[in-house]
């Protein structure tokens, strides 16, 4: 109760905001991403490359609730005070894993109508493919993973478990407001470790079944960590535009310090930019070293045509530009700075997300290749380029905005009636009187 004594006299509600926040957010959420269907049928696209548009925007928010979840996890894992402060408006995106399961549905529902073949190849099945051929031998050695119960048993259990996860730690941080109970606190962070392990097992997995199985030939055992570090550059862009459009709405203004804006700084460039950059060279690195055939066609998609311009946009917009700006503290702590860079990362993660899921490997066209040279010179005007190379589409973007509204929409319900700052936290005063040294 000391601790709450000591906060600064602040508006720490939503208040009539909260209402306003979800419920249009919401309906601009759900109207963007219907719409973003009547305009694919409209446009005479294929259904596979909307559900490829769909499960970019889908990962996109995922991946940023996701990111929360560990932040909110690690916390409390390491007994944290800095963070309190700004905790629980991680919450309120962590509590998006409560229906974050929703939009997953579609997704399940052609893999189970069998209209998901051109999206996840493998739902084929081995017997549709040439008698005798690579792909046919491949995809029968996976078929104990990789056939739609068993892919659609683990997908429920991810959702399952990052639901009681976010019940849990969601809940239990909202009850402390009323019971000031700090045994409460003590039970989460006995809780963190076990929940850190399932978050990992889960998170890694996950990336794995619905992004490294769009192509089931290719793998790569660092995928799974590099999801993660993707997550947690969206995450750690998105908290700071959170904190700083609430400061700007008159919202915890005193609270949350330039010292708590760099310390969000540094973890977004810690885990999003330097961490993010060593997983992903590390990843190419490997693959190119191994020269494996299953291996480098996931990544020579993705350096043909407008493709490696796309790469490019990520080696230099998700790491050397946003490192060469953050790497001092100064800008960490000006505000519009901070905020730029992370507007510029929260659009980058997109990017990230789109290149991760939407090219489709021409397995034929490598297969007639006689060098990597001949792919760049011919690909751009062979046959293929049509159908393999970039071509970004108007839903894209309305996919991406719609899913983004939900996303904070559902953050905005979950905070509706809630202080914006754990108000009996323990360790709220060690976060008060916070400072970097």
């Amino acid at each position: 109760m000391a601790a709450a004594s000591a906060l600064p006299n602040e508006n720490r509600y939503l208040g009539e905001l909260g209402p306003k926040l979800y419920m249009r957010l919401g309906g601009l959420g759900i109207l963007l991403i219907a719409g973003s269907y009547g305009l694919s049928k409209l446009m005479g696209d294929d259904s596979a490359r909307f559900w490829r548009a769909y499960l970019v925007a889908y990962f996109f928010v995922l991946s940023i609730c996701l990111g929360a979840l560990f932040f909110t996890i690690l916390q409390h894992l390491t007994r944290a005070g800095w963070s309190v402060v700004v905790r629980r408006i991680s919450e309120g995106l962590v509590a998006n894993l409560k229906w974050i399961w929703i939009g997953f549905i579609p997704i399940i529902v052609l893999v189970w109508t069998g209209n998901a073949h051109e999206l996840y190849h493998w739902t084929v099945g081995a017997d549709a493919l040439p008698e005798g051929s690579p792909e046919q031998a491949m995809l029968e050695y996976k078929d104990a993973y990789l056939n739609p119960m068993f892919w659609t048993l683990r997908a429920a259990a991810y959702f399952v478990i990052w639901f009681v996860l976010a019940r849990f730690f969601v809940g239990n941080s909202i009850a402390q407001d009323t019971t000031g109970d700090a045994k409460t606190t003590t039970r989460m962070q006995t809780i963190a470790a076990p929940a850190m392990l399932l978050y990992a097992f889960t998170q890694s997995y996950a990336a794995i079944d619905w992004i490294m199985t769009l192509e089931y030939a290719w793998f790569s055992t660092m995928f799974g960590v590099y999801f993660f570090a993707a997550s947690c550059c969206g995450f750690g862009a998105t908290l700071i535009l959170m904190v700083s459009f609430l400061q700007k709405t008159g919202r915890v203004t005193q609270s949350i310090t330039t010292e708590h804006h760099q310390e969000m700084g540094k973890f977004l460039f810690a885990f999003g930019i330097i961490f993010w950059a060593y997983i992903g060279y590390s990843q190419y690195m490997l693959i190119w070293y191994a020269n494996i055939p299953e291996e480098t066609t996931w990544f020579m998609i993705r350096q043909l045509g407008s493709w490696k311009w796309l790469s490019y946009l990520i080696i230099f917009g998700h790491f050397f530009v946003p490192f060469i700006v953050l790497l001092s503290k100064h800008p960490k702590r000006f505000k519009i700075m901070l905020v730029s860079a992370c507007l510029w990362l929260f659009a980058i993660h997109y990017v990230d997300m789109y290149w991760l899921t939407m090219p489709s490997i021409p397995m034929e066209m490598f297969a007639e290749a006689t060098s990597y040279e001949a792919l760049s010179i011919d690909f751009p005007v062979s046959q293929y380029a049509a159908e393999y190379d970039l071509s970004f589409q108007f839903f894209d973007l309305t996919l991406w905005l719609g899913f983004a509204c939900l996303m904070f929409g559902g953050a905005a319900f979950a905070l509706r009636n809630q202080a914006l700052i754990p108000e009996h936290d323990p360790r709220l005063y060690e976060s008060l009187a916070y400072e970097n040294i």
